[in-house]
């Protein structure tokens, strides 16, 4: 599903804002990454760094940071976990995040509580698809992917 050309998938968990997306994984982890309508307000990324394995991460407080030409900042955590591994793939060369967000994802986390309760504070299905579109409409987003 597309909205303003970017890809929207509802089997992923969203936070409010649809900068990153969340995958449960049969394992316990969530795998995390960056949206669509993220990587195109970003533009180019240049530089993908992640919290070491092992480091708790409470609410608030990044997974990684990002940095592209028009920015840098953090990739926000919405639930307390601690850091099990980052895509090397994606440190090695982070455009793939331009090419293609939602296989490219940034790290693998485990949340401190339940799964059930991480995900709890995230969106998803028609609700975030609804939020999704709307701030793609709303801020104009045209997303485009590939390597740039």
């Amino acid at each position: 599903m597309e909205c303003n050309g970017c890809e929207f998938r509802s089997e992923l968990y969203y936070d409010d804002q649809y900068q990153i997306w969340a995958r449960r994984e049969e394992d316990g982890t969530l795998t995390v990454g960056m949206t669509d309508i993220s990587q195109t307000v970003a533009g180019k990324i240049l530089h993908v760094r992640v919290r070491r394995p092992g480091t708790l991460r409470p609410i608030g407080k990044p997974v990684a940071t990002i940095e592209s030409g028009k920015w840098a900042g953090p990739v926000p955590n919405v639930f307390d976990c601690v850091i099990e591994e980052a895509n090397h793939s994606v440190l090695e060369d982070p455009n793939l995040l331009n090419i293609e967000p939602y296989e490219a994802w940034i790290a693998r986390v485990r949340p401190s509580g339940a799964v059930e309760d991480a995900l709890s504070v995230m969106l998803t299905g028609d609700a975030a698809q609804a939020g999704y579109c709307e701030r793609a409409r709303r801020e104009d987003i045209h997303c485009e992917r590939g390597a740039r």
